[in-house]
């Protein structure tokens, strides 16, 4: 790291933490506190906080840049110049983050993909839909690519001949994220021939939306970030017909820690539409012991 990248400003400096905090923060509590160890960083076994993220925050907050940027360069961020990658904002806060590969002429159906995941906790990037006339395309794309948890590639006909697609699904393999196609007219071809492939045709994107949560939920690529989504739409169940769409969705997960455990459990004591949903709290409970993970 050059020495000029060892000073970032008063913004910088918050930005970092606070992006540094949330993806450690997804971490378990025993990988957490290993790569605070390494990284020279301050851990305890007596904190007495709520979450993992503020653990994390409470840990850094008084660190030297120069250890702040390390780890940020660990955690995934790239440094330009001293100024941390931003959030991008096209993605939904906690939600799963999907790249959809799409031909542009076919955005449409991309689209109704993107719909038809979101009631899921499922946040789909459609590269024609989601970025501003105002803002750089390619930039936006990138900076799709550098955040997403995984990419689903839409096989159309003539998806071999785009500049771009075959570029993106390259980055996506870079960081050796996993990446699923659905043939819709193409077979997988080339290095992307060995990823898990789904058929699309025939079928509307409700159908394919369900039986890519299902490898996505199974994957151990992806199982524990669908998991921490899924209960981020539990914990933001606004009726009780959410409540019981949203369990049902819970119980379904082949994931869970105790992370999870807490945040299910905070859930049904600070929403009523969880706590007064009939079988609700019960059925987590049950969940959560069947997981093995009730402490």
């Amino acid at each position: 790291m050059h020495e000029e990248q060892n000073h970032v400003t008063p913004s910088d400096r918050v930005n970092l933490i606070s992006e540094v905090s949330r993806r450690l923060g997804r971490e378990d509590w025993a990988l957490i506190d290993l790569t605070l160890r390494q990284f020279g960083f301050p851990w305890t076994d007596e904190w007495n906080g709520d979450t993992r993220t503020a653990y994390v925050l409470d840990m850094i907050q008084s660190s030297e840049d120069t250890g702040l940027l390390a780890l940020g360069e660990h955690l995934g961020f790239e440094f330009g110049s001293t100024r941390p990658q931003v959030e991008p904002a096209f993605w939904f806060s906690g939600y799963f983050r999907l790249f959809l590969s799409h031909l542009a002429t076919h955005r449409g159906y991309a689209a109704e993909l993107q719909r038809d995941c979101f009631p899921f906790g499922v946040s789909a990037f459609v590269a024609h839909n989601d970025i501003e006339p105002a803002t750089t395309w390619q930039d936006e794309i990138e900076s799709a690519l550098a955040t997403c948890d995984a990419m689903l590639v839409l096989l159309h006909p003539e998806f071999h001949e785009s500049k771009w697609t075959d570029q993106e699904i390259g980055y996506a393999m870079g960081r050796q994220l996993l990446v699923v196609t659905l043939r819709l007219g193409t077979d997988p071809y080339g290095f992307i021939g060995r990823f898990q492939a789904m058929d699309g045709v025939g079928k509307d994107s409700a159908k394919v939306t369900h039986e890519l949560l299902d490898i996505l939920r199974r994957h151990r690529q992806t199982r524990k970030r669908i998991a921490e989504s899924t209960v981020a739409i539990l914990e933001e169940s606004g009726t009780f017909a959410r409540a019981k769409a949203n369990m049902e969705l819970v119980e379904k997960l082949e994931y869970w820690d105790s992370a999870l455990s807490s945040r299910a459990r905070t859930a049904v004591q600070s929403n009523g539409q969880i706590s007064e949903a009939w079988g609700i709290p019960e059925r987590l409970e049950q969940h959560i012991q069947r997981m093995g993970k009730g402490t």
